[in-house]
């Protein structure tokens, strides 16, 4: 008596394309999670060489020679530029502090300002300057939530530093007035710069790193709710 053949959709025909299928789903699982491992390594990396490159094409240039790794030693050390540069500030501000220093400092700004093109640009990059490494001020130490860009609608801000000048004394009646920069998504370095009373903001606990990886995951990672101390989470590990 010949044997019966197993009908095409049974169990025997079903178990390769089940192993195949779960094969598939295992390699797509691994390469994903190795995606996770290797991009914020390999971002980390790429962003420290091409500061670092920067910088040396933009040193280099300026030493002589003679005096320069390729010269003497025969091979490309990267970083000598950036090694370079901090000790040229480092001299710089030493010598800016001297009074020989700072009297050639009036000097040369005196001379700037009687240019009328590099005034302007020297002198905006000097306030930014001055305001972005002062050590008297606190600047964009806190998170907060501002209704933008229109109420009903909360987006993440950075609080910068309090109003001043004509722009405080224009608001003068709207109470204290907080400059606000409202970063965009997922490129925090642009975005919109606000002046609002501080009684329109809701400050967060969460800390300025925390809120940035927020705004640069479009909300898909959280400061960790257990532990603040801890990693931040993915959104969908929040308690609901």
């Amino acid at each position: 008596m010949t044997p019966r053949k197993p009908p095409e959709n049974g169990p025997a025909s079903q178990r390769p394309d089940e192993q195949r299928r779960k094969l598939w789903a295992s390699l797509r699982t691994s390469f994903l999670t190795g995606l996770v491992v290797i991009a914020p390594i390999g971002l980390t990396l790429w962003l420290i060489w091409t500061v670092v490159t920067s910088i040396d094409g933009w040193v280099l240039p300026f030493v002589p020679t003679v005096l320069r790794p390729t010269s003497r030693l025969g091979i490309d050390i990267p970083g000598v530029g950036v090694v370079l540069f901090l000790v040229f500030a480092v001299l710089v501000g030493w010598v800016a502090k001297g009074v020989i220093g700072s009297t050639f400092l009036r000097w040369g700004e005196a001379l700037v300002d009687r240019t009328p093109v590099i005034r302007s640009v020297y002198n905006g990059v000097k306030q930014v300057a001055e305001t972005a490494f002062s050590q008297s001020e606190t600047s964009f130490d806190r998170a907060c939530l501002v209704q933008y860009p229109r109420p009903g609608l909360w987006a993440i801000g950075f609080i910068s530093t309090r109003a001043k000048g004509e722009i405080a004394a224009r608001l003068e009646g709207a109470g204290r007035i907080e400059t606000v920069f409202i970063p965009t998504t997922p490129n925090p370095t642009s975005g919109f710069l606000l002046f609002i009373p501080a009684s329109e903001l809701i400050p967060l606990d969460m800390g300025v790193e925390d809120a940035a990886k927020l705004v640069i995951s479009a909300g898909l990672v959280y400061p960790n709710p257990r532990d603040p101390l801890s990693p931040s989470v993915a959104a969908r590990d929040l308690p609901r």
